[in-house]
Protein backbone atom coordinates (compact mmCIF):
# COMPACT_ATOMS: atom_id res chain seq x y z
CA UNK A 1 0.00 0.00 0.00
CA UNK A 2 1.35 3.41 -1.00
CA UNK A 3 1.63 6.18 1.57
CA UNK A 4 0.80 9.74 0.52
CA UNK A 5 3.63 10.96 -1.67
CA UNK A 6 4.60 12.82 -4.80
CA UNK A 7 4.38 9.93 -7.24
CA UNK A 8 5.79 11.69 -10.32
CA UNK A 9 8.42 14.41 -9.98
CA UNK A 10 9.80 16.23 -13.03
CA UNK A 11 12.37 19.00 -12.47
CA UNK A 12 13.89 20.95 -15.36
CA UNK A 13 13.47 18.13 -17.89
CA UNK A 14 15.15 18.68 -21.23
CA UNK A 15 15.49 16.33 -24.21
CA UNK A 16 17.01 17.10 -27.60
CA UNK A 17 17.29 15.29 -30.92
CA UNK A 18 20.37 16.73 -32.56
CA UNK A 19 19.86 20.49 -32.57
CA UNK A 20 16.10 20.24 -32.05
CA UNK A 21 14.94 20.69 -28.44
CA UNK A 22 11.82 18.54 -28.05
CA UNK A 23 11.44 19.36 -24.35
CA UNK A 24 12.85 22.41 -22.55
CA UNK A 25 12.91 23.01 -18.79
CA UNK A 26 9.71 21.11 -18.03
CA UNK A 27 8.72 20.75 -14.37
CA UNK A 28 5.59 19.34 -12.75
CA UNK A 29 4.50 16.97 -10.00
CA UNK A 30 1.70 14.43 -9.77
CA UNK A 31 0.50 13.28 -6.37
CA UNK A 32 -0.65 9.78 -5.46
CA UNK A 33 -4.10 9.03 -6.85
CA UNK A 34 -4.21 12.14 -9.06
CA UNK A 35 -5.37 11.99 -12.66
CA UNK A 36 -3.07 14.42 -14.47
CA UNK A 37 -3.62 15.47 -18.11
CA UNK A 38 -0.61 16.46 -20.22
CA UNK A 39 -1.93 18.32 -23.25
CA UNK A 40 -0.64 20.05 -26.35
CA UNK A 41 -0.58 20.07 -30.13
CA UNK A 42 1.37 17.55 -32.19
CA UNK A 43 5.05 18.25 -31.67
CA UNK A 44 4.48 20.00 -28.33
CA UNK A 45 6.69 17.52 -26.46
CA UNK A 46 4.06 15.34 -24.76
CA UNK A 47 5.12 12.00 -26.21
CA UNK A 48 8.80 12.64 -25.50
CA UNK A 49 7.95 13.55 -21.90
CA UNK A 50 5.91 10.38 -21.41
CA UNK A 51 8.63 8.22 -22.95
CA UNK A 52 11.21 9.70 -20.57
CA UNK A 53 8.88 9.05 -17.62
CA UNK A 54 8.35 5.46 -18.76
CA UNK A 55 12.09 4.87 -19.14
CA UNK A 56 12.09 4.44 -22.92
CA UNK A 57 14.35 7.48 -23.41
CA UNK A 58 16.86 9.03 -20.99
CA UNK A 59 16.46 12.61 -19.82
CA UNK A 60 18.98 14.89 -21.49
CA UNK A 61 18.82 17.44 -18.68
CA UNK A 62 17.06 17.71 -15.35
CA UNK A 63 15.75 14.94 -13.12
CA UNK A 64 12.75 12.63 -13.35
CA UNK A 65 11.46 10.32 -10.64
CA UNK A 66 8.50 7.95 -10.70
CA UNK A 67 7.63 6.33 -7.37
CA UNK A 68 10.97 7.67 -6.17
CA UNK A 69 12.79 5.69 -8.88
CA UNK A 70 14.93 6.74 -11.83
CA UNK A 71 12.97 5.48 -14.87
CA UNK A 72 16.14 4.42 -16.70
CA UNK A 73 18.49 3.27 -13.92
CA UNK A 74 15.67 1.55 -12.00
CA UNK A 75 13.61 0.50 -14.99
CA UNK A 76 13.15 -3.15 -13.99
CA UNK A 77 11.85 -2.19 -10.54
CA UNK A 78 9.67 0.58 -11.93
CA UNK A 79 8.07 -1.60 -14.62
CA UNK A 80 6.73 -3.95 -11.96
CA UNK A 81 4.72 -1.06 -10.50
CA UNK A 82 3.68 0.84 -13.63
CA UNK A 83 1.48 0.24 -16.64
CA UNK A 84 1.66 2.00 -19.99
CA UNK A 85 -0.57 2.39 -23.00
CA UNK A 86 1.33 4.00 -25.87
CA UNK A 87 -0.10 5.29 -29.15
CA UNK A 88 1.15 2.29 -31.10
CA UNK A 89 0.56 -1.20 -29.75
CA UNK A 90 2.30 -4.34 -31.01
CA UNK A 91 0.15 -7.48 -31.13
CA UNK A 92 0.41 -10.87 -32.81
CA UNK A 93 -2.49 -10.63 -35.28
CA UNK A 94 -3.27 -14.37 -35.39
CA UNK A 95 -3.58 -14.82 -31.63
CA UNK A 96 -7.01 -14.50 -30.09
CA UNK A 97 -7.74 -11.82 -27.52
CA UNK A 98 -7.68 -14.43 -24.74
CA UNK A 99 -4.39 -15.89 -25.96
CA UNK A 100 -2.87 -12.41 -26.08
CA UNK A 101 -3.80 -11.73 -22.47
CA UNK A 102 -2.59 -15.18 -21.38
CA UNK A 103 0.77 -14.64 -23.12
CA UNK A 104 1.23 -11.26 -21.46
CA UNK A 105 0.23 -12.60 -18.02
CA UNK A 106 3.32 -14.88 -18.14
CA UNK A 107 5.52 -11.78 -17.84
CA UNK A 108 3.64 -10.15 -14.94
CA UNK A 109 3.95 -10.97 -11.26
CA UNK A 110 0.59 -11.62 -9.55
CA UNK A 111 -1.46 -10.55 -12.59
CA UNK A 112 -5.19 -10.08 -12.79
CA UNK A 113 -7.03 -13.10 -14.12
CA UNK A 114 -7.71 -13.18 -17.84
CA UNK A 115 -11.47 -12.82 -17.31
CA UNK A 116 -11.03 -9.88 -14.94
CA UNK A 117 -8.77 -8.05 -17.39
CA UNK A 118 -11.11 -8.62 -20.34
CA UNK A 119 -14.21 -7.57 -18.44
CA UNK A 120 -12.45 -4.45 -17.16
CA UNK A 121 -11.67 -3.45 -20.76
CA UNK A 122 -15.11 -4.46 -22.07
CA UNK A 123 -13.73 -7.30 -24.20
CA UNK A 124 -15.32 -10.31 -22.53
CA UNK A 125 -17.38 -11.09 -25.64
CA UNK A 126 -14.27 -10.87 -27.84
CA UNK A 127 -12.15 -13.45 -26.00
CA UNK A 128 -12.10 -15.90 -28.94
CA UNK A 129 -11.71 -13.24 -31.65
CA UNK A 130 -8.37 -13.00 -33.44
CA UNK A 131 -6.58 -9.71 -32.92
CA UNK A 132 -6.49 -8.95 -36.65
CA UNK A 133 -10.31 -8.98 -36.65
CA UNK A 134 -10.60 -6.30 -33.98
CA UNK A 135 -11.48 -2.72 -34.79
CA UNK A 136 -9.02 0.05 -33.95
CA UNK A 137 -10.99 0.94 -30.84
CA UNK A 138 -11.12 -2.68 -29.69
CA UNK A 139 -7.36 -2.93 -30.07
CA UNK A 140 -7.02 0.13 -27.85
CA UNK A 141 -9.18 -1.58 -25.22
CA UNK A 142 -6.99 -4.70 -25.47
CA UNK A 143 -3.96 -2.48 -24.88
CA UNK A 144 -5.68 -1.10 -21.79
CA UNK A 145 -6.33 -4.63 -20.50
CA UNK A 146 -2.61 -5.41 -20.83
CA UNK A 147 -1.57 -2.10 -19.24
CA UNK A 148 -3.48 -2.83 -16.03
CA UNK A 149 -2.70 -6.55 -15.69
CA UNK A 150 -0.21 -5.91 -12.91
CA UNK A 151 -2.52 -3.56 -10.94
CA UNK A 152 -0.08 -0.67 -11.43
CA UNK A 153 0.54 2.08 -8.91
CA UNK A 154 1.18 4.44 -11.85
CA UNK A 155 -0.55 4.23 -15.22
CA UNK A 156 0.55 6.15 -18.34
CA UNK A 157 -2.21 6.55 -20.92
CA UNK A 158 -1.16 8.04 -24.27
CA UNK A 159 -4.29 8.79 -26.36
CA UNK A 160 -6.20 5.88 -24.77
CA UNK A 161 -9.56 6.28 -26.54
CA UNK A 162 -8.42 6.91 -30.11
CA UNK A 163 -10.63 4.98 -32.52
CA UNK A 164 -13.30 4.12 -29.95
CA UNK A 165 -16.99 4.68 -30.56
CA UNK A 166 -18.83 7.01 -28.13
CA UNK A 167 -20.12 4.17 -25.93
CA UNK A 168 -16.70 2.55 -25.66
CA UNK A 169 -15.15 5.94 -24.82
CA UNK A 170 -17.60 6.50 -21.97
CA UNK A 171 -17.02 2.97 -20.65
CA UNK A 172 -13.26 3.51 -20.78
CA UNK A 173 -13.63 6.83 -18.96
CA UNK A 174 -15.41 4.99 -16.16
CA UNK A 175 -12.62 2.40 -15.99
CA UNK A 176 -10.07 5.21 -15.72
CA UNK A 177 -12.09 6.96 -13.00
CA UNK A 178 -12.41 3.70 -11.08
CA UNK A 179 -8.66 3.08 -11.25
CA UNK A 180 -7.95 6.60 -9.97
CA UNK A 181 -10.53 6.11 -7.23
CA UNK A 182 -8.65 3.00 -6.12
CA UNK A 183 -5.46 5.05 -5.70
CA UNK A 184 -3.76 4.56 -9.07
CA UNK A 185 -1.86 7.64 -10.21
CA UNK A 186 -2.67 8.31 -13.86
CA UNK A 187 -0.90 10.51 -16.40
CA UNK A 188 -3.09 11.02 -19.46
CA UNK A 189 -2.36 12.55 -22.84
CA UNK A 190 -5.25 13.08 -25.22
CA UNK A 191 -6.33 15.22 -28.15
CA UNK A 192 -9.93 15.01 -26.89
CA UNK A 193 -10.13 18.09 -24.68
CA UNK A 194 -13.58 17.14 -23.39
CA UNK A 195 -12.03 13.87 -22.24
CA UNK A 196 -9.28 15.66 -20.32
CA UNK A 197 -11.75 18.10 -18.75
CA UNK A 198 -14.09 15.29 -17.66
CA UNK A 199 -11.36 13.07 -16.21
CA UNK A 200 -8.41 15.09 -14.95
CA UNK A 201 -8.12 16.90 -11.64
CA UNK A 202 -4.84 18.61 -12.60
CA UNK A 203 -3.26 19.41 -15.95
CA UNK A 204 -0.43 21.03 -17.88
CA UNK A 205 -0.45 22.34 -21.44
CA UNK A 206 2.75 22.10 -23.47
CA UNK A 207 3.72 24.16 -26.50
CA UNK A 208 7.00 23.88 -28.41
CA UNK A 209 8.59 21.86 -25.62
CA UNK A 210 7.64 24.02 -22.65
CA UNK A 211 4.72 24.18 -20.22
CA UNK A 212 2.59 27.26 -20.92
CA UNK A 213 -0.25 26.60 -18.42
CA UNK A 214 -0.71 24.28 -15.47
CA UNK A 215 -2.65 23.78 -12.26
CA UNK A 216 -5.86 22.33 -10.92
CA UNK A 217 -8.41 21.81 -13.70
CA UNK A 218 -11.33 23.50 -11.94
CA UNK A 219 -9.27 26.40 -10.58
CA UNK A 220 -7.54 27.05 -13.91
CA UNK A 221 -10.79 27.13 -15.87
CA UNK A 222 -12.53 29.27 -13.24
CA UNK A 223 -9.90 31.94 -13.86
CA UNK A 224 -10.65 32.04 -17.61
CA UNK A 225 -13.24 34.13 -19.41
CA UNK A 226 -16.60 32.51 -20.10
CA UNK A 227 -18.54 32.73 -23.35
CA UNK A 228 -21.87 34.23 -24.40
CA UNK A 229 -22.83 33.68 -28.05
CA UNK A 230 -25.97 34.41 -30.08
CA UNK A 231 -27.14 35.13 -33.59
CA UNK A 232 -26.63 38.82 -34.28
CA UNK A 233 -29.97 40.33 -35.40
CA UNK A 234 -29.86 41.80 -38.90
CA UNK A 235 -30.73 45.29 -37.63
CA UNK A 236 -28.08 45.26 -34.89
CA UNK A 237 -24.35 45.92 -35.19
CA UNK A 238 -21.81 44.73 -32.60
CA UNK A 239 -21.25 48.35 -31.55
CA UNK A 240 -24.93 48.62 -30.50
CA UNK A 241 -24.64 45.90 -27.85
CA UNK A 242 -24.21 46.64 -24.13
CA UNK A 243 -21.54 43.95 -23.80
CA UNK A 244 -18.24 44.05 -25.77
CA UNK A 245 -18.17 41.61 -28.69
CA UNK A 246 -14.82 39.83 -29.00
CA UNK A 247 -15.55 38.01 -32.28
CA UNK A 248 -18.19 37.64 -34.97
CA UNK A 249 -18.26 34.17 -36.52
CA UNK A 250 -20.53 34.43 -39.55
CA UNK A 251 -23.65 35.95 -37.97
CA UNK A 252 -22.79 34.68 -34.49
CA UNK A 253 -21.60 37.29 -32.01
CA UNK A 254 -19.23 35.98 -29.33
CA UNK A 255 -18.60 37.77 -26.06
CA UNK A 256 -15.76 36.50 -23.83
CA UNK A 257 -16.44 37.78 -20.32
CA UNK A 258 -15.51 36.96 -16.73
CA UNK A 259 -19.15 36.58 -15.66
CA UNK A 260 -21.15 35.06 -18.55
CA UNK A 261 -24.39 34.84 -16.53
CA UNK A 262 -24.34 38.56 -15.75
CA UNK A 263 -23.48 39.38 -19.38
CA UNK A 264 -26.42 37.27 -20.60
CA UNK A 265 -28.81 39.01 -18.19
CA UNK A 266 -27.57 42.39 -19.43
CA UNK A 267 -28.04 41.40 -23.06
CA UNK A 268 -31.54 39.99 -22.47
CA UNK A 269 -32.61 43.13 -20.61
CA UNK A 270 -31.27 45.29 -23.43
CA UNK A 271 -33.00 43.12 -26.06
CA UNK A 272 -36.30 43.15 -24.15
CA UNK A 273 -36.35 46.94 -23.98
CA UNK A 274 -35.90 47.15 -27.75
CA UNK A 275 -38.11 44.25 -28.78
CA UNK A 276 -35.11 42.40 -30.21
CA UNK A 277 -34.86 38.60 -30.09
CA UNK A 278 -31.47 37.00 -29.47
CA UNK A 279 -31.71 33.64 -31.22
CA UNK A 280 -29.45 30.70 -30.33
CA UNK A 281 -28.31 32.25 -27.08
CA UNK A 282 -25.52 30.16 -25.53
CA UNK A 283 -24.08 30.86 -22.10
CA UNK A 284 -21.26 28.81 -20.60
CA UNK A 285 -18.26 29.05 -18.36
CA UNK A 286 -14.79 28.58 -19.77
CA UNK A 287 -13.83 25.18 -21.13
CA UNK A 288 -10.47 23.56 -21.61
CA UNK A 289 -10.93 24.03 -25.35
CA UNK A 290 -11.26 27.80 -24.83
CA UNK A 291 -8.02 27.88 -22.84
CA UNK A 292 -6.23 25.63 -25.31
CA UNK A 293 -7.29 27.71 -28.33
CA UNK A 294 -6.34 30.96 -26.58
CA UNK A 295 -2.87 29.63 -25.88
CA UNK A 296 -2.54 28.20 -29.38
CA UNK A 297 -3.64 31.53 -30.85
CA UNK A 298 -1.05 33.42 -28.84
CA UNK A 299 1.65 31.09 -30.13
CA UNK A 300 0.27 30.74 -33.65
CA UNK A 301 2.78 33.06 -35.31
CA UNK A 302 5.78 31.37 -33.73
CA UNK A 303 5.77 28.27 -35.93
CA UNK A 304 5.08 24.65 -35.17
CA UNK A 305 7.60 22.11 -33.98
CA UNK A 306 8.12 18.90 -35.93
CA UNK A 307 5.81 16.08 -34.95
CA UNK A 308 7.19 13.65 -32.40
CA UNK A 309 7.74 10.05 -33.35
CA UNK A 310 6.46 7.76 -30.61
CA UNK A 311 8.43 4.64 -29.82
CA UNK A 312 6.73 1.27 -29.77
CA UNK A 313 6.25 -0.36 -26.41
CA UNK A 314 9.63 -2.00 -26.06
CA UNK A 315 8.35 -4.05 -23.14
CA UNK A 316 6.07 -5.91 -25.56
CA UNK A 317 8.97 -6.35 -27.96
CA UNK A 318 11.11 -7.71 -25.14
CA UNK A 319 8.31 -10.03 -24.04
CA UNK A 320 7.89 -11.32 -27.57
Amino acid sequence: MLVDMTTIQVDGLGRSYGEFEAVRDVSFTVEQGELFALLGRNGAGKTTTVEVLAGFRPAGRGTVRVLGLDPVADRARMRRRTGIMLQEAGFFPDLTVAQTVDAWRDFVAAPRSRDEALELAGLGAKADTRVRQLSGGEKRRLDLALAVLNRPDVLFLDEPTTGMDPEARKNTWQVIRDLAGQGTTILLTTHYLDEAQRLASTMAIMDRGTIVASGGMAETLAAQAGRVAFELPAEVSPQDLPVPVTAVEGRTAVCRVEDPDLAAQTLLGWAGERGVRLRGLEVRTATLEDLFLDLAGNAGNAGTAPEETPVKDSAKSEAA
